[in-house]
């Protein structure tokens, strides 16, 4: 039976292995780092900054619910009902009422929301376009083990 993506091989790690997974887990860390202290900076938690790149990225022929949004965070429906209120609170975020199912409401950016989401975009792109190299190549040291330096 072949092995899925998510068991291990069974072949121990080497001192090599483990460099390269601090030095990814790093790299990743340094990532996250920077984007909890871009949105602190404009008035916004790490994780509402998520929300909004979510409500952001739904197509324009779809509608983003609180459910979808639970769905793409990670966190409960509960979670999700709390985050939203709070980023309507500050004006980021309006609930509109879903055309087909009363039950429902459809989260849309407001004009304050389009501008935080562009900025924090922007901001993250151009930090990606630094840091994506590394990231790159420390991805392509698991993936293609074979190619990898002995060391990070």
């Amino acid at each position: 039976m072949p092995q899925s993506a998510n068991q291990p091989t069974g072949e121990p790690l080497t001192d090599a292995d483990y460099a390269r997974l601090a030095a990814f887990r790093h790299a990743l860390r340094s990532f996250l780092n920077f984007s909890e202290v871009a949105a602190s900076r404009i008035g916004l938690t790490g994780q509402q900054y998520q929300a909004l790149l979510v409500v952001r990225a739904t197509p324009p022929s779809s509608k983003c619910a609180v459910s979808e949004l639970a769905r793409q965070l990670l966190i409960k429906h509960h979670s999700a009902v709390g985050l939203v209120d709070r980023l309507v609170e500050q004006e980021f975020l309006v609930r509109k009422p879903w055309c087909d199912d009363a039950r429902k409401v459809e989260l849309q950016l407001t004009a304050k929301g389009t501008r935080a989401i562009g900025r924090l975009a922007d901001m993250h792109r151009h930090e990606l376009a630094h840091a994506g190299p590394q990231l790159h190549a420390l991805l392509t040291q698991f993936t293609h083990p074979a190619d990898a330096p002995s060391a990070p």
